[in-house]
């Protein structure tokens, strides 16, 4: 295939010791993790629902004939999951010493649970949604090890050793079907230079991609990068790095509204705002499924890339634990109700349940446009598509393209609107400080700028937007280091001079932010919520808002309604996990 012109543009992301299955926040947030949130883009945030490697005290231990089988699954396939595992208990199935196999699961972002994995983890078994993450695991493990090669560690002394495949599902384009006839579809292949080319001719076009610590967004990423350097299979660091090709994806990449956590996330503001949030956006193929299935109002359009697509894999592994001081291993035991849970998984039971949830079974043998089948009757999928598969490329080059998304990808400018009141002194300022050089230090983009407002009375210090080179980065992070408490509470100054400053800016390449936090009541502003929602309505592109109430006193209804009028997310936190929701807004940007 010839390489590709790039194309022009005007705007160039615990284990339960009971037996029964942990995923009682996944199914009571109404099927997937982010529909937590709850009207104007609210979200609690529960970390319970994550695997986090530095919250375990002790170390995760077992009895030495232990049958119990924990599993950390991804967010998207949870729900399923856990049907699929209560049916797998259901069976009270026996290990040759008389114990009963059971599986129990707790739900973990992919990137979280390879962190897991890698120091003594609550869970003998992984479930990501791609084994990209497993290669990245395997990598970890391999560099821990002193940096030998795959070929010199003997398979038993690897992180994993089983796997099995269980479902699969395209990364695809999800649009409102209205969108998708106007692109084209379905009289003509789309792919990403028409995304591209929407999204410059027309400045109120919305999509999104997750950002790359996601298989979406980094199966997405991947395949740019291929239509950049003209090829469907055999990437190499060459062909990725090649200037041509950076152009090409720094082209569509500039027409991003912004990044973000994962598929399941967007599904539910998309719920909730429907076309005003966003027209299209990358997704596995069963969510369009699934949305259509279960959501109300307009369909979405599954668009497969023109220029090819990957896939999710949704493998099934267990991990070889024990072989460093104080793990406890994998018990025989244990071993066996991963080989069950595996062939049950195959089984052609299961398999008709994962179709039925939208993905496309591991089993080649059942059709998938037998009656019943979500893919018969409907024109918003199609079980003919992708036309063309793209080769998954090695983890080597798989990582060269992930860090060169950084410098491809779309720019931000993102002012962090900072309470440094007397309410924060204490416990809270320290978990500020924290908090902030964790964001700061996920920014890793060179072409990113950061700038901080910190606020108490009024602006007690203002940081201009400052490119994240490593010099900057460093006198940023010493900024955050000297922080101090004191003074009252000029919240809604302090955000209108940010939004005002950003303004200033009139920078319409980059993504335009104000991530806003505070612990306390409004109390000493002259400006109004009006005059903010003045402020932002005579921008054509206004900054989007994310607002964050720390504890129990902040000003929700403010905080609310700050994100309401900026297009963003008011999230809550307390001090245990301010930290990981800076880290999990900094994937917008």
């Amino acid at each position: 295939m010839s390489k590709q012109r790039p194309p022009t543009s005007a705007s160039a992301r615990r284990r339960n010791s009971n037996l029964t299955v942990l995923i009682v926040v996944a199914i009571a947030a109404t099927m997937f993790c982010g529909a937590l949130f709850v009207g104007g883009g609210v979200w609690f945030f529960n970390q319970a629902t994550d695997v986090d490697p530095a919250s375990e005290a002790d170390t995760p231990a077992w009895s030495p004939d232990s049958a119990e089988l924990t599993v950390a699954v991804s967010p998207v396939m949870a729900p399923v999951f856990a049907e699929l595992a209560n049916e797998f208990n259901a069976q009270n199935q026996q290990t040759p010493d008389g114990q009963t196999m059971r599986v129990a699961a707790t739900v973990a972002e992919p990137e979280r649970m390879v962190a897991a994995a890698l120091d003594n983890p609550p869970f003998q078994a992984m479930s990501p949604d791609s084994s990209l993450w497993l290669d990245r695991l395997e990598q970890s493990w391999l560099a821990q090890s002193g940096g030998q090669t795959e070929s010199q560690i003997p398979i038993g002394q690897r992180r994993v050793s089983e796997q099995t495949r269980y479902a699969v599902s395209p990364i695809v384009i999800a649009a409102w079907e209205s969108v998708a006839r106007e692109l084209g579809w379905p009289d003509r292949p789309i792919g990403w230079e028409d995304i591209q080319r929407q999204a410059t001719r027309d400045e109120n076009f919305k999509w999104n991609h997750p950002s790359t610590n996601s298989a979406a967004g980094l199966l997405a990423t991947l395949a740019e990068f291929y239509a950049g350097a003209g090829l469907t299979r055999g990437l190499t660091e060459e062909a990725a790095t090649d200037q041509a090709t950076l152009d090409y994806v720094r082209a569509v990449e500039a027409t991003v509204r912004f990044y973000g956590e994962g598929e399941e996330v967007i599904v539910d503001r998309l719920a909730e705002e429907g076309r005003n949030f966003l027209d299209a956006f990358v997704a596995q193929e069963r969510v369009v499924i699934d949305w259509n299935q279960n959501r109300r109002g307009d369909p979405l359009v599954a668009i497969y890339p023109a220029e090819g697509t990957l896939w999710t894999d949704h493998p099934l592994a267990l991990l070889e634990l024990g072989g460093r001081e104080g793990e406890f291993p994998v018990t025989d035991n244990q071993r066996l109700t991963y080989q069950a849970l595996a062939a049950f998984l195959s089984s052609p039971a299961a398999q008709q349940k994962l179709l039925a949830a939208g993905y496309r079974p591991a089993d080649l043998g059942i059709a998938l446009d037998a009656a019943g089948s979500p893919f018969s009757g409907t024109a918003a999928v199609d079980w003919r598509e992708p036309q063309t598969t793209l080769q998954m490329p090695s983890p080597a080059v798989v990582d060269v393209v992930q860090n060169f998304w950084y410098y491809t990808k779309r720019p931000t400018n993102v002012y962090l609107v900072v309470d440094t009141s007397g309410s924060m002194e204490g416990t809270k300022i320290d978990r500020t400080r924290e908090a902030l050089a964790a964001f700061v230090e996920q920014i890793r983009g060179d072409r990113d700028r950061v700038g901080i407002v910190e606020f108490a009375s009024g602006t007690k210090d203002l940081v201009p937007l400052t490119a994240m080179d490593e010099g900057n980065r460093q006198a940023l992070l010493t900024r955050i280091g000297n922080m101090q408490a004191e003074g009252g509470t000029a919240l809604l100054d302090a955000t209108y001079d940010a939004i005002e400053l950003l303004l200033n800016e009139d920078d319409s390449e980059a993504i335009n932010a104000i991530v806003v936090m505070t612990d306390g009541q409004e109390n000493e502003s002259f400006r109004s919520l009006t005059e903010i929602q003045r402020l932002l309505r005579s921008a054509p592109t206004p900054p989007v808002v994310f607002t964050i109430g720390f504890g129990e006193d902040a000003d929700e209804n403010v905080l609310a309604a700050l994100a309401q009028l900026g297009g963003g997310q008011f999230r809550r936190a307390d001090e245990t996990d301010i930290a990981e929701l800076y880290r999990i807004i900094s994937t917008y940007f």
